[in-house]
């Protein structure tokens, strides 16, 4: 059976996103996925690394137990939204901190890329925004999807990496929010 964790990364619990990663729970819980999930709002940790990589911070439990449950993860489907063209500071500074060397990825001698730790496992990125989806890929360039994607997960062996972007959020009908959250629930169904 496929393990399936579902990381949301936004800090309200009433957000949109919270709702998306409901509906795709409900849409996983119609399959035979494993399903685990983490709420970065709900875990105890300092998110910044004080010393960069100088100097290890002890990882508090909630990363650890966090850590664990991605290392046992065969899809991992995270929900943020997007910020000033990023994603909020709370996965920022989960990244940071648990995202680190001789844990996700290691750094090999003499060579411009590093070994991929999280290499056989696969992810899904559901991220919302009210900037429109052709502005952030025509002008913007896709800052944040790119930011996350390919220098985060890919760098750390995550592939394929799939993303759904919905926008815009805060002009959205009921009836755009009812397709969206129909949409995420399928690919539940679908493990995807």
């Amino acid at each position: 059976m496929k393990k399936v964790l579902i990381i949301n990364c936004h800090p309200d619990k009433k957000s949109f996103n919270h709702a998306l990663a409901n509906s795709y729970r409900q849409g996983l819980e119609k399959s035979n996925a494993i399903i685990d999930q983490i709420d970065l709002i709900d875990l105890d940790f300092d998110p910044v690394l004080k010393f960069g990589y100088r100097k290890r911070m002890d990882l508090e439990p909630d990363l650890l137990n966090a850590l664990d449950k991605i290392k046992n993860a065969d899809h991992l489907v995270w929900f943020f939204p997007v910020w000033w063209g990023g994603y909020p500071a709370i996965l920022k500074g989960f990244i940071d901190r648990a995202f680190l060397p001789g844990i996700t990825f290691q750094p090999v001698e003499g060579k411009p890329f590093p070994k991929k730790l999280l290499k056989g496992r696969t992810a899904r990125i559901i991220i919302t925004s009210d900037t429109p989806s052709w502005y952030d890929y025509l002008f913007l360039k896709r800052p944040a999807i790119n930011q996350f994607k390919k220098t985060i997960l890919e760098f750390c062996g995550i592939s394929p990496v799939k993303v759904t972007f919905f926008s815009v959020i805060q002009s959205s009908t009921d009836e755009q929010r009812k397709k969206w959250l129909n949409k995420v629930y399928e690919l539940g169904t679908r493990m995807s």
